[in-house]
C-alpha cells in the first residue's frame, strides 16, 4: 500500500509572529515529510508558498484484528501505541540549511476503518488537506478529520520521490 498526501492552502513563505508572541519572524518556510526516528531525513521538500505538494510514502499493512489494520513504513512515526506521519515545517538558509520549527502529526489512527480497510485492498490511502492555520500559519499539532479527508484508491504506478539529508539540518 502507498499513503499519497495531497496537500493545498500552503502559507506561504513567511511566518510572522503574532503581537506578543515568543517565537520569531520565519522565513523561506519549506514543507517534507520526516522519515521515522531520522528528523534530518526529509522526503521531497516543497516551499511554503508552492500552489499545492504531494508526497507518496511507500507502507505496508498488517491484517486487521481488534485494534484494526496496522500501517507500518519508513514515514509512519509510532508513539504511544499511535501511528502517524510528520509534515515538517522548516526554513531553509542561503546554504540550504533545514532547520524545524514546528510539525504536523496526521494521525493514521484517525483513518476511519472501513476507508483503512478499502485502501489496504486496494492499494492506496489518500489524506487531502489544507496545510494553513486559522491564522494563516504553517498548520501543527495533531490533524485528524475533518481537517484532513481520507480516502482510498486503487494503486498507481511508482512515483519517482525527492528524497534528502539536508546537510547540517537541526531540530529547534
Amino acid at each position: 500500500m502507498r499513503i499519497r498526501i495531497d496537500a493545498v492552502d500552503l502559507p506561504g513563505r513567511t511566518c510572522a509572529a503574532p503581537a506578543g508572541a515568543a517565537f520569531p519572524t520565519y522565513r523561506n518556510i519549506h514543507v517534507a515529510v520526516q522519515r521515522r526516528d531520522r528528523p534530518a531525513e526529509l522526503l521531497d521538500p516543497q516551499p511554503g508558498d508552492a500552489p499545492s505538494a504531494t508526497w507518496t510514502l511507500p507502507c505496508t499493512t498488517a491484517g486487521t484484528d481488534v485494534q484494526g489494520t496496522d500501517v507500518q513504513g519508513p514515514y509512519v512515526q509510532h508513539r504511544l501505541g499511535r501511528r502517524f506521519v510528520y509534515l515538517s515545517w522548516g526554513t531553509v538558509d542561503e546554504a540550504g540549511v533545514f532547520t524545524m520549527f514546528r510539525r504536523a502529526k496526521l494521525m493514521l489512527d484517525a483513518v476511519p476503518p472501513r476507508v483503512l480497510a478499502a485502501a489496504a485492498r486496494e492499494g492506496l490511502l489518500v489524506g487531502r488537506l489544507g496545510l494553513s492555520d486559522a491564522h494563516g500559519n504553517p498548520l501543527c499539532a495533531r490533524v485528524e478529520p475533518p481537517h484532513i479527508t481520507w480516502t482510498a484508491g486503487p494503486a498507481q504506478p511508482d512515483v519517482r520521490r525527492r528524497h534528502m539529508t539536508l546537510p547540517g539540518a537541526t531540530s529547534a
